[in-house]
C-alpha cells in the first residue's frame, strides 16, 4: 500500500493525475479542495470558517485543514487502500502535521509554468456531481459531449473562483509557500518525483506505475 501526495499549483493537473492512477490502483483520492467545498455546501463549522478565505482566493488556515485531514484519514477506505492527497499539504506546517499521523511514500510534484497554467484555469470546467475536471481548450480533456460529464451526464459548470484575479492570488501564494514544502520533502532521498504537466497525459501506465512505485 502506497501513501502519496500530489503536489503542484492549483490547476496543475493533480486531479487529472489522480484519475489516471485510479484506473489501475484503488488508492483513495482525497482532494482537500473538494472536502472544503463540501463542508461549505453543507454549512458545517469547518465550512463556515473556510468560506471567506476560499471566496477571495486565500488559503484556508492550517488549523482548519489539518483537523479535517486527520478525520478523513481515520475512515475505512483509506486504511484499506492508502491515500493520495490532492491540494495537501500546501504549507510546511501542514507537511509536518501529516508526518505525525501517517507515513508518506511518494511526493509527485507536477511542474507547469504560469502562462500555461493561467490559460488552463480560465478554460477549466467540472462536473458538479463527481467533480471530474474537463477543459474547453485542451482536446485531450474535453468531454465526449460538449458541456456534459462523460460519467454522470451532468451539465458542466465553471467555478466562480476560476477567474483571473483569483488565479493571480493563488499563484503568488503557491510560489511563496511551495519552495519550503518541496525542500522539506527533498531531504528524504527518493521521496520526490517530478512530472511535467504538459506531457503527463502521454505517460504510459507501466511507466507511471514505476515512476510512483505503484502496482
Amino acid at each position: 500500500m502506497v501513501n502519496l501526495v500530489l503536489f503542484g499549483a492549483p490547476g496543475a493537473g493533480k486531479g487529472t493525475l489522480a484519475i489516471m492512477i485510479n484506473k489501475f490502483n484503488p488508492i483513495v483520492h482525497i482532494s482537500t479542495g473538494d472536502l472544503l467545498r463540501d463542508h461549505v455546501k453543507k454549512s458545517t463549522p469547518v465550512g463556515l470558517k473556510a468560506k471567506g478565505f476560499m471566496d477571495t482566493g486565500k488559503l484556508v488556515p492550517d488549523e482548519i485543514v489539518i483537523e479535517m485531514v486527520k478525520e478523513r484519514l481515520k475512515q475505512d477506505d483509506v486504511k484499506k487502500h492508502g491515500y493520495m492527497f490532492d491540494g495537501y499539504p500546501r504549507t510546511l506546517e501542514q507537511a509536518k502535521a501529516l508526518d505525525k499521523v501517517t507515513k508518506l511514500n511518494v511526493v509527485a510534484v507536477i511542474d507547469i509554468d504560469k502562462d500555461t497554467l493561467k490559460k488552463r484555469i480560465l478554460g477549466r470546467v467540472n462536473c458538479p456531481k463527481c467533480n471530474r475536471i474537463y477543459s474547453t481548450n485542451n482536446p485531450k480533456l474535453m468531454p465526449k459531449v460538449a458541456g456534459k460529464c462523460d460519467d454522470c451526464k451532468e451539465i458542466l459548470i465553471h467555478r466562480a473562483d476560476d477567474n483571473e484575479e483569483t488565479f493571480e492570488k493563488r499563484w503568488n501564494t503557491y510560489q511563496e509557500q511551495s519552495v519550503d514544502v518541496i525542500k522539506y520533502y527533498e531531504k528524504r532521498k527518493g521521496l520526490v518525483r517530478h512530472i511535467d504537466s504538459l506531457t503527463m497525459l502521454d505517460i504510459p501506465e507501466k511507466e507511471l506505475k514505476k515512476m510512483l512505485s505503484l502496482k
